[in-house]
């Protein structure tokens, strides 16, 4: 019997939303910041108590519901499952936004059959905004049809972007992001990837670049963003990829991607 994605989209639904008031509940109860429990890849790559809490729930959900799926998650890594399906989850993608109280961080679950993304939710808490797809059915911010916008070119884009953690690679993201800027509109750094790609797919930003985001970060955003229109991949025909992702309407995607390319982004000091 084929597998439903409106069915994946309404359990990953319920489950985001839970997590992300969850999340809200306890950040709101916190008189400070809450603690760095761990760094991973530098001294700016942190994890809260309350990542973790929150993929403990939302992995719990999912076991209950579906016992035989996998499972990768930001902070519990990959568990096999005998099932069909892999859940794709990040508990709360913007970790830093999250620990100064900024508010565009959320809570990204996607669903993958056999090695393509066919639902994804992108639940922003702080905003009260729920982002959601199927594979072939449309893009929607809370239950409304949304599209990313058109007819844009490079020199008019609102364009946004994220730099990684380790200090190299924020050194050549910023030489890239210098040639960028003359180029473009403006930039906008909101510090959540799947955010920014939400973003596209509301028609909020133009377009989006990033080196460095991981398969969770975009998993879910990746397919609302291409689901509203938009081409999401990465250099020269490759998928989107921890390299580079890039997200835009189909021609303004070629033209970036042009200009990044002369820029070699990819480089490392």
């Amino acid at each position: 019997m084929p597998l439903n994605p409106d069915k994946f989209l309404d359990l990953a639904r319920s489950i985001a939303i839970e997590a992300g008031d969850l999340l809200l509940a306890e950040r709101a109860a916190l008189s400070a910041r809450p603690e760095v429990v761990e760094t991973k890849s530098s001294p700016t790559d942190v994890v809260t108590a309350l990542d973790r809490a929150a993929e403990d729930l939302i992995r719990a959900r999912i076991t209950e519901n579906r016992p035989d799926d996998a499972i990768l998650g930001e902070e519990g890594g990959d568990t096999p499952g005998a099932g069909d399906a892999r859940w794709i989850v990040d508990p709360i993608d913007g970790t830093v936004n999250f620990l100064y109280g900024l508010p565009a961080w959320a809570v990204s679950i996607a669903v993958e059959v056999d090695g393509e993304i066919v639902a994804g939710v992108v639940n922003v808490p702080p905003m009260g905004e729920v982002f959601t797809a199927v594979r072939g059915g449309g893009a929607f911010l809370d239950d409304r049809p949304i599209t990313c916008s058109t007819g844009v070119p490079l020199d008019r884009a609102l364009v946004a972007t994220g730099f990684g953690y380790a200090a190299g690679r924020r050194a050549v993201q910023a030489q890239v992001l210098a040639e960028v800027l003359p180029r473009v509109r403006d930039i906008r750094r909101g510090g959540s990837c799947a955010v920014d790609l939400c973003s596209v797919a509301a028609g909020r930003v133009d377009a989006y670049y990033e080196r460095g985001t991981n398969y969770w970060d975009h998993a879910a955003g990746g397919l609302i963003a291409q689901e509203a229109g938009a081409k999401v991949g990465g250099l020269r025909g490759t998928a989107y990829n921890v390299e580079l992702g890039l997200a835009a309407a189909p021609e303004l995607f070629g033209q970036l991607h042009d200009l990044l390319l002369t820029l070699d982004p990819e480089r490392d000091l």
